[in-house]
């Protein structure tokens, strides 16, 4: 009969050792045990439970103990963690934590994350990585540039006056056979590493693009003038299940693209974006609608609305673009949760 009640189950991650936490769903929710598992005992231990509801904590190999939850079953709810740590009583340790999942997944204004599939955690992976790599790139840019600079050589500002350096270290020019050779070596094994790491991000490129082929909704988004390739497929991959918001505006929250709030009665203090929520997401859609603002500053997009006209004469650029990739976030999570294509501008809006 025990093992026909439905349980509800919290269970703390770990990397070796983990700890479940379980309740009777019923009057008084009595407790029905706690375990202290260690790894290799967890997929067996949820193979043999009944039915359950489980709750963990959205963090590290989160998603991977969620599907095979899922495979034996049971219905998993991930949680931000910042969203749980209000459920612990007392001091922090493991048994707490997960009594505070299990409480923290019980209540109704709780906010869960969707679980994300394999292929979508690889793309993920892909693109985290791909950030990794242009960002230590852009660092050997501007450190072969500095040690160019020491020795009295300075290039023009861009990614031509850099290639005019690397042309020094492989010519082997006068300008570079001058140096000491400590520093000749610096910069030729600089070069290297510039190279190397250059040849990975174009290969990263290459995945997403390959990636992108096959994929409708990455395809769809590509559809809004401020998306592009890396931007569609990091919302594809990042926004699983749209339903998991209840507006545009919750998606463009969670990225943190809405004002900081400080309100008290009738008195309403909003200030900058609140930068909370997923950062690489926020940077792909202000990078973007940098990008878009800028060919309408030029002229060269003819289809631009009148408020994005607006936008792109704004004095304070930045927060222009902040507003657009806003309206952005929306624009997508709405094509994705309705599955449309992207509708542009009526023609009688364009000319107003």
């Amino acid at each position: 009969m025990t093992e026909l009640i439905r349980l509800r189950i919290g269970i703390d991650l770990a990397k070796s050792v983990f700890q479940v936490h379980g309740v009777r769903q019923e009057p008084g929710e009595p407790v029905a045990f706690t375990k202290r598992l260690k790894r290799s005992q967890l997929e067996h231990f949820l193979s043999k439970l009944a039915p359950s509801l489980i709750g963990m904590e959205a963090c590290s190999t989160a998603h991977y103990w969620a599907r095979v939850a899922v495979k034996h079953g049971h219905e998993v709810r991930l949680m931000p963690p910042a969203y749980v740590k209000a459920y612990v009583k007392r001091n922090k340790t493991d048994a707490h934590d997960a009594a505070a999942i299990c409480e923290a997944m019980s209540r109704a204004t709780m906010r869960f994350v969707a679980v994300k599939s394999e292929a979508d955690q690889a793309m993920i992976s892909l693109h985290r990585t791909r950030a990794s790599f242009v960002a230590r790139r852009t660092a050997l840019v501007n450190q072969t540039r500095a040690a160019f600079a020491e020795a009295g050589v300075v290039a023009a500002a861009g990614a031509g006056g850099f290639s005019d350096l690397l042309r020094l270290i492989e010519t082997r020019a006068d300008a570079f056979a001058c140096l000491a050779p400590a520093l000749r070596m610096v910069l030729e094994e600089l070069a290297a590493q510039w190279e190397s790491v250059d040849k990975a991000v174009r290969r990263f490129d290459a995945g997403i693009a390959a990636a992108l082929k096959n994929n409708v909704r990455a395809k769809r988004l590509m559809q809004v003038p401020a998306i592009g390739p890396i931007g569609a497929s990091a919302l594809d991959a990042h926004l699983p299940e749209p339903a998991v918001f209840g507006s545009g505006r919750d998606f463009a929250a969670w990225i943190g693209l809405t004002p900081r709030e400080a309100s008290s009665g009738n008195t309403v203090r909003r200030g900058s974006i609140t930068k909370k929520g997923d950062g690489y997401l926020r940077r792909l859609l202000v990078l973007g609608a940098t990008a878009y603002l800028a060919r309408v500053r030029r002229g060269a997009v003819k289809t631009a609305s009148a408020w994005e006209r607006k936008m792109a004469a704004h004095p304070r650029r930045k927060l222009a673009a902040v507003a657009l990739a806003n309206k952005t976030a929306r624009i997508a999570w709405a094509m994705l949760a309705r599955s449309e294509d992207y509708r542009a501008p009526d023609a009688a809006v364009l000319t107003a």
